[in-house]
């Protein structure tokens, strides 16, 4: 199917999905949504209005509404919470994973989490209050609470009682094991649901389980549960606290997807959009003022840097030449730079250096600085002599560049470190503040050795 063919596709499924919200058939629209693709969700759902959504979500049932938001990203999810009711939300919420509860209700105003968490099962509000007070790029940011744990005192029998009983609750629950706890709900050990199956019915639970399983904190770092998760091929891992007590499950899949999110947020940080995220369905005022922060300051520090350039603006009046050179010079070392923030920003997600590594970082990035500094001197170097036929200008051009790449990579590496230690997002600042420093630089070196060796200034 052609891209256009898609495009009237969708318009046509816009179309007749508002038809239907016009009729209000309920029955028809969960039919409809349930045979649309997965990928085409998220785009209908975009491009209703705030009245549609509304409409929409208070016609589905909550199971479907609930199942509805599973599939949407954060964001969308979010933005759609926000049109309805507290009450309304509440029901949606009720019938999501425990972990996806937290996160959006993380995403509210206090006050609206509240009045969200006042209309919510008492039960499913507990478990969102308890999982919301753990960090998000911990286990405990991203575990949930729907698992299934027993005393170790208990026999077969017990467990499969329990299950028969409980069965509607528990069809929500991703189980593949069962947890083993003692009396302070420390964990002990996990039993697997075939051997439960198979094992006599008066056989204690402690005889089958296999004690001492793996598992995590819930303060262990994503990155770190994204090693163990590539060194032991398992679902998920049993999630405890301080003492050892069993809080939680995180999942395989939960772990990459944060990490997915939290790249994606980096990234939008990196390209100056504060806060890390933003939909063109947010408020027009608030994705304006999200941008123009940085906008604003990154036009205050390129002042600063033209600046260097008014105080050679003789320099300049004599060797036009050189204003072909500024920006090539300006862009490399940008483009340098930030290479080297991509890198810190990596080891220091991966925990691999800290502020205190300040000087072994700068050190390694001399080293590459060096090489590619003289390779690329030497390329816009010679470039600069044969064009305008002045060697004096090909060999300032070159040094600028390759002093200006080491100075770059120097300052990309270790940029991100020293706005940790000052406790500023690395993400957010480096690139405005990398922006000016090599800019400054590199207007610097040129003009200031044309200025000093070209016309003996």
């Amino acid at each position: 199917m052609t891209a256009q063919a898609q495009d009237h596709l969708l318009e046509e499924h816009l179309d007749h999905l508002r038809q239907l919200l016009r009729e209000g058939a309920a029955e028809a629209i969960e039919e409809y949504l349930d045979r649309l693709p997965p990928g085409e969700v998220p785009w209908l759902l975009d491009h209703l209005s705030d009245e549609e959504q509304e409409q929409l979500f208070q016609l589905l049932s909550p199971e479907e509404g609930s199942e509805l938001l599973e599939g949407l990203s954060e964001e969308q999810a979010s933005e759609l919470l926000d049109n309805l009711s507290p009450s309304e939300a509440a029901h949606l919420l009720n019938h999501l994973p425990s972990d996806e509860q937290a996160d959006l209700l993380g995403r509210m105003s206090e006050a609206r989490a509240a009045a969200v968490l006042e209309h919510m099962d008492p039960e499913e509000a507990a478990d969102a209050r308890r999982l919301s007070q753990y960090a998000p790029d911990t286990a405990g940011g991203v575990m949930i609470s729907e698992y299934l744990a027993y005393p170790d005192h208990w026999r077969v029998g017990d467990v499969l009682e329990d299950l028969r009983e409980n069965r509607q609750r528990y069809l929500k629950y991703d189980v593949q094991y069962t947890y083993v706890v003692d009396q302070q709900q420390r964990l002990v050990g996990v039993l697997r649901l075939r051997d439960l199956v198979l094992a006599d019915l008066e056989a204690p639970i402690r005889e089958l389980m296999i004690p001492d399983p793996i598992r995590v904190t819930t303060d262990t770092p994503l990155q770190e549960l994204r090693d163990l998760f590539h060194q032991h091929p398992l679902r998920g891992f049993p999630v405890v606290d301080a003492q050892g007590r069993l809080v939680g499950v995180v999942r395989h899949e939960d772990v990459e997807e944060a990490l997915e999110q939290a790249a994606q947020r980096t990234l939008m940080k990196l390209t100056g959009i504060l806060g890390g995220e933003e939909l063109r369905s947010m408020p027009l005022r608030l994705r304006s003022l999200r941008r123009l922060f940085l906008l604003s300051t990154n036009l205050m520090m390129d002042l600063v840097a033209a600046s260097v350039i008014a105080v050679f603006e003789g320099t300049l009046s004599q060797l036009v030449a050189l204003a072909v050179f500024l920006p090539i010079i300006s862009d490399m070392g940008g483009n340098a730079g930030f290479q080297a923030v991509a890198v810190s920003m990596r080891e220091l997600a991966l925990g691999l250096i800290r502020p205190g590594d300040l000087l072994r970082v700068a050190w390694k990035e001399v080293q590459v600085g060096v090489l590619n500094g003289l390779s690329l001197g030497v390329l816009v170097g010679a470039i600069a002599w044969v064009w305008k036929g002045y060697p004096a200008l090909g060999v300032i051009v070159g040094i600028a560049m390759a002093l200006n790449t080491v100075v770059a990579v120097v300052l990309g590496g270790t940029v991100p470190l020293l706005l940790r230690r000052l406790r500023v997002d690395p993400a957010l600042a480096s690139g405005p503040v990398l922006t000016t420093l090599t800019d400054m630089c590199g207007f610097f070196l040129i003009l200031w050795m044309a200025s000093r060796f070209l016309l003996g200034g």
